[in-house]
């Protein structure tokens, strides 16, 4: 088992990675003393697969467990959700020392994250993700939020987990199509920060298609590793935690103009990378190879790269209600090479609008 720190003061916490960890979730609670109940919330397609073993591991350490169901996908990221949660908690007399658990993926892991912050004004939680967008992403960074129908994560909070345990048997279980779109933030993370993480996948692409344990093991823990270090440096993404969000402003957008229900997150990411290295080519950040490299990274993958068919002024209109907009200004992550990125705090929409077109 490899185990990394997020050093954040006393909202410090481990990331544990390894395979049969489940069952073993107590071993690692004993800094959870006053913890006397855990409700597991998850989705009806993971709890059948690994309810039982976290229900075991949560027992072995004293807790008496519930579970609740939220169903499954983007479009059940709503505050509506979210009340169902909070109904089961209060219906129940849940105190302050509950432990909430997510167990799933990163709509489950932002939506409880978000009940976490702010039943009883906060509760302790931990993230059991089971596909690999929320093992190397949205599990680590204490991100929580549910979304809006005019836009992505715009109702949320700050709030970080208390462990996060990555079992890698859980991929074995994860559709292919899943295990793609979470391909996309590992390559995020190579364009941002790790051009040996970039020139890795590039090398080791149909071994880690096939789920190769030792590949999937250092892709993750050197995903994680990046972002713990950008966490540690920016919690609450006052400036540098940004270059996190390289594909996303233009992805988020793709997600709210498709109703959540066309591209999988890591889909949409995928697409905005690709765009972003194009904004980047055209402003005089980048060059033409390093467009291509993130461009044949993607595909290598087998994500798409394409916009879906919307003008650019509806594109435009959806980029100003990012959460990263500030005073009217659209913001985006460009890239200079593989490995570097900057925030761009002015980008002009005639300039997206060419972007989009070209």
């Amino acid at each position: 088992m490899k185990q990394l720190k997020i050093d954040l003061a006393d909202r410090s916490y481990n990331i544990l990675i390894g395979r049969n960890l489940l069952t073993r979730l107590g071993d690692h609670l004993s800094h959870l003393k006053s913890a006397r109940r855990a409700l597991v919330v998850t989705n009806p397609a993971i709890n059948p697969l690994y309810g039982k073993a976290v229900s075991e591991g949560l027992q072995s350490a004293g807790l008496a467990v519930e579970c609740v169901e939220i169903p499954e996908g983007e479009t059940h990221k709503t505050l509506q959700d979210a009340q169902t949660v909070y109904n089961h908690l209060i219906a129940n007399q849940y105190d302050r020392n509950t432990l909430l658990v997510a167990l799933g993926g990163g709509v489950i892991g932002d939506l409880t994250g978000f009940v976490a912050a702010t039943f009883l004004r906060g509760v302790s939680y931990i993230q059991v993700p089971t596909t690999l967008l929320s093992q190397v992403d949205s599990s680590v960074g204490g991100k929580t939020a549910v979304n809006h129908p005019q836009g992505k994560n715009l109702i949320g909070a700050f709030y970080q987990p208390r462990l996060v345990a990555i079992d890698l048997d859980t991929l074995s279980s994860l559709p292919a199509d899943e295990f793609r779109a979470g391909m996309a933030e590992v390559i995020k993370y190579g364009v941002i920060a790790d051009p040996q993480l970039f020139a890795f996948l590039e090398k080791n692409s149909e071994k880690i298609l096939a789920k190769d344990t030792e590949c999937l093991a250092a892709i993750i823990e050197t995903s994680c590793a990046i972002k713990a270090r950008v966490v540690e440096q920016d919690e609450r993404e006052s400036s540098y935690r940004m270059i996190l969000n390289f594909g996303h402003t233009l992805g988020h957008a793709i997600e709210a103009l498709t109703h959540y229900s066309r591209y999988k997150h890591g889909e949409a990411v995928a697409i905005g990378m690709v765009y972003a290295a194009k904004l980047s080519r055209q402003l005089g950040h980048c060059s033409a190879d390093v467009v291509g490299q993130i461009a044949a990274q993607v595909e290598r993958f087998g994500l798409p790269s394409g916009l879906p068919e919307f003008s650019a002024a509806d594109y435009i209109e959806t980029l100003y209600r990012d959460k990263k907009v500030h005073d009217k200004n659209i913001r985006f992550i460009l890239v200079k090479d593989i490995g570097t990125v900057e925030i761009v705090d002015r980008v002009s929409e005639a300039d997206i609008e060419k972007a989009l077109t070209a």
